[in-house]
């Protein structure tokens, strides 16, 4: 009777082992491991409201980047609405939460740094390593902290953020025309009959000269701005000769390799982020990855010229 008594004893103990350890190894899917946590309850809210729980509750995998409550209060003052008009607008929300859902699972140690990620929303994001912390900037160039990374989920990761990400709302174009010291490229791209064309998806990438720049060009040249603007062939080579066809980000530019641009031509750029151009002429790349809709600027202080 006793051997019978222990070894009930022993199978019972197995099997709450065994069902304490399933509960640990396979954790809930990403919704239910947000439904769990009370840090998340505006994000299953939302989730809720733009009808997502079913595709987060696929097998996937998924790596969500999670918002927190704290993360949606910030996200509801700076875009003046009440979470309830937030969760109303259906069209809204459901393309800002896809933009925090990328395909696959993505664990924080195999996170690309600085390259261009792509949620299953469209669009692009990039994360970077600052010190110890993993940062992405987001669309419209707003930045969030990654505060807990790697939290498990039966159907993927889930990584914490303190602020939500937003898509890009503007083209290179409609970015170049919110920053002031970028009028004059903006006044050159208009006079050369190319802003449709820089409106378009692209993507391109810009190297994008500041007005300090142009100004140095104006005095090389000999010529007045009115000059430059109205020689809509030269105004045009040199404008195509700034911009490369596709998506390079800072990660992705090659270094001491001809990178050939929308005008046929090609320059360098050496491992300080020097530019020679067609005639040995150096610029420096001053500023990287201003991210846009349909692509990326790179500020330069100096206009780059093809061959003469």
């Amino acid at each position: 009777m006793l051997r019978w008594i222990t070894g009930i004893f022993s199978v019972l103990l197995l099997a709450f082992v065994t069902g304490c350890g399933s509960s640990d190894d396979h954790p809930g899917n990403v919704v239910q491991v947000a439904q769990s946590d009370s840090r998340f309850s505006i994000l299953v809210e939302a989730v809720q409201a733009a009808g997502l729980t079913d595709t987060l509750t696929a097998p996937g995998p998924y790596t969500v980047f999670a918002p927190t409550n704290d993360a949606f209060s910030a996200l509801l003052g700076e875009l003046g609405v009440t979470k309830d008009q937030l969760l109303a607008n259906k069209p809204l929300l459901t393309a800002v939460l896809k933009y925090h859902v990328v395909a696959g699972q993505v664990p924080s140690s195999a996170v690309p740094l600085g390259k261009a990620i792509h949620p299953v929303g469209g669009g692009f994001f990039k994360i970077d390593k600052v010190g110890t912390n993993l940062v992405i900037t987001d669309g419209r160039n707003r930045t969030s902290n990654i505060v807990q990374a790697d939290i498990a989920a039966s159907n993927g990761v889930v990584h914490a953020v303190d602020k939500v990400l937003l898509p890009a709302d503007k083209t290179v174009v409609q970015t170049a025309i919110a920053n002031p010291d970028f009028s004059i490229l903006v006044e050159a791209v208009t006079a050369a009959g190319l802003v449709d064309t820089l409106n378009a998806p692209g993507p391109f990438t810009v190297f994008a000269p500041t007005n300090a720049a142009f100004a140095s060009l104006l005095t090389e040249l000999g010529v007045t701005k009115a000059q430059l603007l109205a020689n809509t062939a030269l105004l045009t080579k040199v404008l195509t000769y700034h911009v490369v066809p596709g998506l390079v980000l800072k990660a992705d530019v090659p270094i001491n390799t001809p990178i050939k641009t929308v005008e046929g031509e090609t320059f360098t750029v050496g491992p300080t982020l020097a530019i020679t151009d067609q005639r040995a002429r150096q610029s420096n790349i001053v500023a990287t990855d201003v991210l846009a809709s349909n692509g990326v600027i790179h500020v330069l202080d100096k206009v780059i010229l093809p061959a003469p």
